[in-house]
């Protein structure tokens, strides 16, 4: 029995949306005159869509400009306002996972979140390179590595608190005094994997598993303590563990346009990977974000590299592994109620990787313990939520999730994208703290799931 080929022009179809690999090696993929054709043409279908008007701030911003338009149509939007819709993406990709009727299979192929990043590209290059002072805070590797040497001074000059210090900050990086900026460790998550490795119980339900976290530049410099509740809820399962940390994803790369930075950092992870790929681990990220460029991303940036497509095919969710776990083998007893009930943020990364709400299934596997979902995007988006230019429209865009996160009156709120939980906590904090009914305490699902067992 044959099946029926897809109708490409179908509306509402049940097939999953495809995407084509990035042709930015090419000359034609940096024509702003090619891009603005095809914007104007994209445009033109979501304004005569508008299904995403509640995502980001580019479609409100995009279908403003059309309604103020002479024409009340596209073609009465000038090309130089272009820029302002795609200054609000933060390449969430909800638009094209959850809402676009219209994405590849079908004939009008509708991409907007690459549409948007093939811009800043092409805008990089016209630009000779040169990035905005936002670029700075991206290079991940590169301040964190300053943050630890310097990590007491660091943290004192970034507090919200240090007036003279964030005002500066604000001034010259552009930075917004009224952010939160992650902590820095003299001690990455790397450097204390090595010196106390977990002991791993012999007889745990998943007793032969083996896997290889990728420590992310956030968990590696930032927030160690996400990376060592993983690696004590494995160890509690029986899984073998090793913590490896090449290079960042460079999703802050990709955020500024730079797709050939992108792709050599794919190459640097990759070829680091793949040995252990090749020795039975499984590959584990600790973010959501990560485990998307490392899945997606990567792999229409470089899809002729063996091992770009060995790691995609080989990564998991660290929640995703739980769950999967917890099918397969079950999981080791000891799991004990959490206090004051739990609110799942589900970040954007997360859904976009198409896995269902594991954060979310894997809390829910703690006895007597209520878990609460918000399914809204936290507007943070990386850099995004900290520059003085973006934050307000971060603000905006997160504080209905933000709202949600309040009413639920939980203790703890915890999401795949640790960003996007600080950013959530401060608007529940700042604004929301009649409705709470107190503080929140911030945390990555792992984290949760840790002290569930009594390790964390």
């Amino acid at each position: 029995m044959t099946s029926t080929p897809a109708d490409p022009r179908r509306e509402g179809s049940l097939e999953a949306p495809t995407r084509h690999p990035l042709e930015w090696r090419t000359d034609a993929f940096y024509d702003f005159e090619a891009i603005e054709k095809e914007m104007e043409r994209v445009f033109d279908i979501c304004h005569g869509c508008r299904r995403c008007f509640n995502l980001c701030d580019s479609f409100p911003r995009l279908f403003d400009l059309v309604d103020a338009s002479s024409t009340g149509e596209v073609d009465g939007v000038a090309k130089s306002d272009y820029a302002q819709v795609v200054e609000g993406c933060t390449l969430c990709d909800m638009c094209y996972m959850t809402k676009c009727p219209y994405v590849p299979p079908h004939e009008w192929a509708v991409d907007f979140p690459h549409l948007m990043l093939r811009w800043r590209a092409a805008e990089l290059k016209k630009n000779k390179g040169r990035q905005p002072l936002s670029a700075q805070l991206a290079e991940t590797d590169r301040n964190g590595v300053i943050g630890r040497l310097a990590a007491p001074l660091a943290n004192f000059a970034s507090e919200t608190s240090n007036a003279p210090a964030r005002l500066a900050m604000e001034a010259v990086l552009g930075v917004d005094r009224h952010a939160i900026l992650p902590k820095f460790h003299t001690r990455t998550f790397e450097n204390k994997a090595a010196l106390e490795p977990p002991k791993v119980n012999q007889e745990g339900p998943a007793r032969g598993r083996k896997a290889v976290l990728y420590a992310t530049c956030f968990v590696d410099y930032n927030e160690p303590k996400t990376g060592e509740a993983a690696q004590a809820v494995l160890a509690r399962q029986g899984v073998e563990t090793e913590v490896v940390y090449p290079a960042c994803c460079g999703m802050p790369q990709l955020e500024h346009g730079d797709i050939a930075e992108v792709a050599r950092r794919a190459v640097t992870v990759a070829d680091a990977m793949v040995p252990w790929i090749e020795k039975g681990y499984d590959v584990l990220a600790l973010t959501a974000s990560c485990g998307l460029m490392m899945k997606f991303e990567w792999p229409l940036i470089l899809p002729e590299n063996e091992n770009v497509r060995k790691l995609a095919a080989a990564t998991r969710d660290i929640c995703e592994y739980v769950v999967d776990i917890s099918k397969r083998e079950g999981l080791a007893p000891g799991l004990a109620p959490v206090d004051g009930g739990v609110t799942v943020h589900m970040a954007c990364h997360a859904r976009a990787q198409n896995m269902g709400q594991k954060s979310a299934e894997m809390l829910k596997l703690i006895p007597d313990t209520k878990v609460d979902v918000v399914e809204r995007c936290s507007g943070h988006g990386g850099t995004f939520g900290v520059m003085k230019q973006t934050r307000p429209l971060a603000m905006k865009v997160g504080r209905p999730a933000a709202k949600q996160v309040a009413q639920k009156k939980n203790a703890t709120v915890c999401s795949d994208c640790p960003l996007a939980c600080k950013h959530l906590g401060q608007i529940v904090s700042e604004e929301y703290s009649d409705l709470s009914g107190g503080k929140i305490a911030e945390a990555h699902p792992i984290e949760v799931f840790a002290r569930a067992y009594g390790l964390a």
